[in-house]
């Protein structure tokens, strides 16, 4: 998540699609099947190939650089037997002539990767010929004035399909159901024939469905009795990596439950009682916040319980161990003991509990949809067999060991979709189970006073299985030549399309509702266009408690807008990027302050670059990629900036000191600057992606630093998350220094290289071992001597420290408006970053009428290694105090910063952060 760089070679759900075959035709899209789709049939017919270089974007345009020729034409087949044999076209049936035309300005901007095609008219004569065309093989084809062919090569059919049919398709039920009757339904337009294959118990049929032309959906109305019975759908199809007219069975894309392993779909009602835990619908959450106010702790499933002993061990890693009562009851509902507090005997939940008294307000799961890499059956899995603890800890063995297991063990990020809407059975004690135990988890965290956030990932799926053998080319997004792009790692989906984007919007719908879920935090959200994140926020803000049973405008809406691939720089579409979200209300992370407090780039050959809060100020560490005094002098002057910028919430129009405004500082190319409002920023310094914030600050200070000022060093660094305007996010496990033993992409390193340990005895997770080769050889070399120091592994006393000070930065953060703004006229009015020395931070925020306590807040971040006097003249003649959560701290450093009345004059010890405010 930290930068779309990452995803080059090492990203989440590495399964890489399966390459276009030479020659012409559609890429082979519907390849691979092993997730959810089987061909059963399959008609004859040479398979044509990979390249599809025409495009038809409207009932009534096909692009194409066919090159010169006296005739264009699209030739048809209905059972796909068109074949280039001899130097000519054989099977052949009929033919739409192509005439020379121009493309609209309209038609330009909605398709600006293709404006410089030349444009080709269907003949009118012909356009009655079009929808019937599309359920067959298409072949666009040029033949010059003696006849002879000399282009041909398949064609694109996602416009033209959104042109007929998405009008009326957007609007019909699909899935399961409807409002009111069991009516299975799926739109697969170019389908011939579509029939719905029932399961069990002990009976199996096959049930015709009916189409409708106007909008392509095909439907069948069921009886009760169908409910929790299995199903698919099978599609006979023109399919053009088949070569011919094949009869899929797949699982249901809207589907609201699957079997394990996601093999066949399951007909359910969400609102029956058995799919709801105890409480379900009584449920009271805690309070809404805005997205200004939030603060984020993001966490993975398995992580949280995984490790835990205070956990029964049939209920480590899944769902219950965030709601289960101390007897392992996995879902006992609070309300029929008000004093048998849910998870109270387990350590993972009284820190969250914890947390949340201390002010955190959201927890983020990574993706719990179903996806693909982790055997639903516990039994089908094999974790590793080695002792590891008992390795050295700058060993290869241990990622040795955990490599021989990861593709079957329980542990993945899930950034490899199967289906969308549908919870990951991994993670239930049963994977039948899966629905009333997400919920359950749901409950547990609202009870334990935090909101729930979603990590989604609708930009990819781990294979091309389920959607594309319903509607072949559509649903995922292909280059010029018709090969299936995988920018964001693997087969990337086109929600630009009118019904992936859809498709998108429905499924968030479905989880807000009937999941409860508070947030969405979207993956690779420049993959999207800017309309479709619009989209689902206007379908969240339509939510009512009344109708709905959930309030969608206090559902928080954020994402990665980083910018590159195949749709970089709006080359398809208006992406939902950083700038472009600007006066949205949607919340993109910033990368900007990130990289200021940490030094270099997640992706640096040296490890060691410093920032302002891993020893830039005055803890060189000797790396020659660092520079000289005065290039580490200009870096940390920079840096500041950055952090400036960051800490109003990346405001563009806010006017630093230097009078350049956020967006005329510049970061790699682009504004350090770019929102409209600070609840647009997520100000993080780590995440689950690259190395975790202990792990970086190990290979920037030097080895020799002492870890009661790696501690503080931590601290400083969180906070300039936890007390900038904006939404503050935080990597589970920082507040208490964990560690991956330096691994930059655990993805799959399973449980090991993961933990997450709730008991300071056993360490924060360094020296686990060299982290897995693949993605961290080359850094081999800086980690190995720093794993082997058993001075840079803390101790609880330590770790105790980092916690407290992270519930200080979090009750200072909710104490006092000042953190929390709301505006860029507020920000602008109030905060002030007044003059500070090298490797000092100040900032200044008068709250005057605005905090019923205090008149001004000011915060000195000083990650100096010794103490530094700060004026501040905006207090003079003022009652100044250091702020009542650090007087009264457990943290002695920071209780010896002190204010000079006489002098107006703040002093503040080495790498510390303190918080004043006056009267």
């Amino acid at each position: 998540m930290l930068h779309p760089r990452r995803r080059g070679g090492s990203g989440p759900g590495r399964r890489r699609a399966a390459s276009p075959l030479p020659g012409w035709g559609i890429t082979k899209a519907d390849g691979n099947h092993e997730s959810g789709a089987k061909i059963l049939t399959h008609s004859s017919g040479e398979p044509p190939g990979g390249e599809a270089r025409a495009h038809w974007i409207d009932r009534g345009t096909v692009l194409w650089r066919a090159g010169p020729a006296a005739r264009h034409f699209l030739a048809l087949s209905a059972g796909g037997g068109i074949t280039c044999r001899d130097g000519d076209l054989r099977g052949v049936q009929e033919l739409i002539r192509l005439l020379p035309g121009t493309l609209s300005e309209e038609q330009r901007r909605a398709w600006p990767h293709l404006a410089a095609h030349p444009a080709f008219t269907v003949h009118p004569e012909d356009a009655g010929m079009v929808r019937e065309a599309l359920r067959g093989q298409v072949v666009a084809a040029a033949r010059d004035d003696s006849g002879a062919l000399v282009a041909a090569t398949g064609v694109q059919i996602p416009g033209v399909l959104d042109d007929l049919y998405a009008t009326r398709a957007l609007t019909e039920p699909l899935g399961p159901s409807s409002d009111t009757a069991l009516r299975p339904a799926v739109w697969a337009p170019t389908a011939r024939k579509v029939e719905l294959a029932l399961y069990g118990p002990g009976r199996s049929s096959v049930q015709p469905m009916r189409r409708d032309d106007e909008s392509g959906v095909w439907s069948v109305q069921g009886p009760p009795s169908w409910l929790g019975r299995e199903y698919t759908y099978l599609v006979t199809v023109y399919s053009p990596g088949a070569g011919g007219v094949v009869t899929n069975e797949v699982t249901d894309p809207y589907g609201l439950a699957v079997t394990p392993d996601g093999g066949r779909s399951r007909l359910v009602s969400l609102d029956a009682a058995a799919l709801k835990p105890p409480g379900w619908d009584r449920l009271v959450k805690p309070p809404p916040v805005p997205p200004h106010r939030a603060s984020i702790y993001e966490l993975h499933v398995r992580d949280f319980s995984a490790s835990d002993a205070t956990v029964p061990p049939a209920l480590r890693g899944t769902y219950a161990a965030f709601a289960a009562d101390p007897d392992g009851d996995p879902d006992g509902d609070p309300a029929d003991d008000p004093a048998d507090d849910p998870a109270d005997g387990t350590a993972g939940m009284r820190e969250l509990r914890a947390l949340a008294r201390d002010g955190l307000t959201h927890v983020q799961l990574l993706p719990v949809f179903d996806f693909a890499t982790v055997p639903e059956r516990r039994q089908d899995r094999t974790e590793p067999d080695c002792d590891l603890a008992a390795l050295p800890p700058d060993s290869e063995a241990q990622q040795e060991c955990v490599a021989r297991t990861a593709a079957r063990d329980s542990f993945n990020w899930g950034y490899d979709p199967l289906h969308y809407t549908v919870p990951e059975g991994s993670y239930a004690t049963d994977p039948d189970e899966r629905t009333r135990e997400l919920r359950a988890m749901v409950a547990g965290l609202n009870r334990a006073g935090l909101r729930v956030v979603m990590d989604v990932v609708y930009n990819h799926t781990h294979s091309t299985g389920v959607l594309d053998p319903i509607v072949p080319g559509y649903y995922h997004r292909l280059l010029d030549d018709g090969s299936l792009a995988t920018s964001t790692c693997c087969a990337s989906t086109a929600p630009e399309h009118a019904m992936m984007g859809r498709l998108v919007v429905d499924s968030i719908v479905t989880w807000a509702t009937q999941y409860k879920i508070d947030g969405f935090r979207f993956d690779l959200m420049g993959h999207h266009p800017k309309a479709n994140l619009l989209a689902v926020r206007r379908a969240l803000d339509a939510l009512t408690p009344e109708r709905d049973g959930v309030d969608g405008r206090s559902i928080l809406l954020y994402g990665e807008g980083w910018d590159f691939g195949e749709v970089a720089g709006g080359a398809r579409f208006e992406q939902a990027t950083q700038g472009n979200l600007a006066g949205t209300g949607i919340g993109t992370f910033t990368d900007r302050l990130r990289d200021a407090v940490r030094g270099g780039g997640p992706f640096d050959s040296d490890p060691r670059v410093q920032g302002f809060g891993s020893g830039l100020a005055g803890d060189p560490n000797g790396a020659p990629a660092n520079g000289t005094p005065s290039e580490r002098r200009a870096r940390l002057a920079y840096c500041a900036d950055l952090i400036r910028v960051g800490l109003t919430g990346n405001l563009a129009g806010y006017v630093l000191p230097s009078g350049r405004k956020g967006s005329e500082a510049g970061y790699h190319g682009s504004p350090a600057g770019y929102t409209a409002a600070p609840g647009e920023a997520v100000t993080y310094v780590d995440a689950h992606d690259n190395e975790t914030l202990f792990d970086a600050l190990a290979y920037k200070l030097p080895q020799a630093t002492p870890m009661a000022d790696r501690v503080r060093m931590q601290m400083l660094s969180l906070a300039t998350v936890l007390l900038a305007q904006g939404t503050a996010f935080v990597h589970a496990g920082s507040e208490r220094l964990r560690s991956k033993s330096f691994d930059r992409d655990s993805y799959d390193s399973g449980d090991w290289f993961n933990r997450l340990l709730w008991d300071c005895e056993r360490g924060n997770g360094f020296g686990a071992g060299l982290p897995p080769r693949a993605a961290n050889e080359a850094a081999w070399p800086y980690a190995r001597p720093l794993l082997a120091d058993p001075a840079l592994r803390p101790g609880c006393a330590d770790i105790r420290a980092a916690r407290a000070g992270f519930g200080e930065l979090l009750r200072i953060r909710t104490s006092s408006p000042a953190f929390a703004l709301g505006s860029a006229e507020e920000v602008g009015r109030r905060l002030t970053f007044p003059g500070s020395a090298e490797g000092v931070i100040t900032m200044h925020v008068d709250t005057e009428g605005l905090d019923p306590r205090w008149a001004s807040v000011t915060v000195v971040f000083n990650a100096t290694p010794s103490a530094q006097a700060q004026a501040l003249p905006e207090v003079a003649g003022r009652e100044v105090a250091l702020h009542p959560v650090q007087a009264a701290s457990d943290d002695p450093v920071v209780r010896e910063s002190s204010f000079d009345p006489a002098t107006g004059t703040v002093t503040v010890p080495a790498r510390t952060v303190a918080v004043f405010v006056s009267a």
